[in-house]
């Protein structure tokens, strides 16, 4: 799972959830901001380069989202990169839409084995250049994760 936000801080929310099984079947969508969600960093923005308006035209209430995921996810296993900011998001998501989460989020590194830690950036890369995305997107940084373990477990 990957999540893109509203910016980098504590008053920051989630504005974009990708997530990728383990089957490859992908859910990504946008997050229409809660009314009381105001806070908005540019520096965010030019990252990955969701715009307020794109929300407002595109995204899909929270309430909606909490629901599917739940359904796309069920109990399997989901892990990101960056739980340490994710994590915090993804509750503030469900608990603004008062919904429970239905699956677990851990942290990448609970499943990563010593090896896979030596030559993941490099992987990473590789794998980056090869597939050649063109957008910082939350169903994107999923995939290449996930891709990114795949090709580095054995190692």
């Amino acid at each position: 799972m990957d999540i893109e936000a509203s910016g980098f801080g504590p008053e920051s929310y989630p504005i974009e959830i990708g997530v990728v099984r383990s089957d490859g079947a992908r859910y990504c969508k946008l997050i229409k901001p809660f009314d009381d969600w105001c806070h908005w960093d540019i520096a965010a923005e030019n990252l990955h380069g969701i715009s307020k308006s794109l929300l407002s035209q595109k995204g899909i209430s929270g309430v909606q989202i909490c629901l599917e995921l739940n359904d796309f996810i069920r109990s399997e296993p989901t892990y990101s990169d960056g739980w340490v900011v994710d994590s915090p998001w993804l509750v503030k998501l469900y608990d603004r839409a008062q919904i429970e989460i239905g699956f677990r989020l851990s942290s990448l590194e609970m499943i990563l084995k010593e090896g896979q830690y030596d030559v993941w950036d490099e992987a990473k890369a590789s794998i980056l250049r090869r597939i050649n995305i063109q957008r910082h997107r939350a169903s994107n940084d999923a995939m290449l994760i996930q891709r990114t373990y795949i090709e580095t477990f054995d190692l």
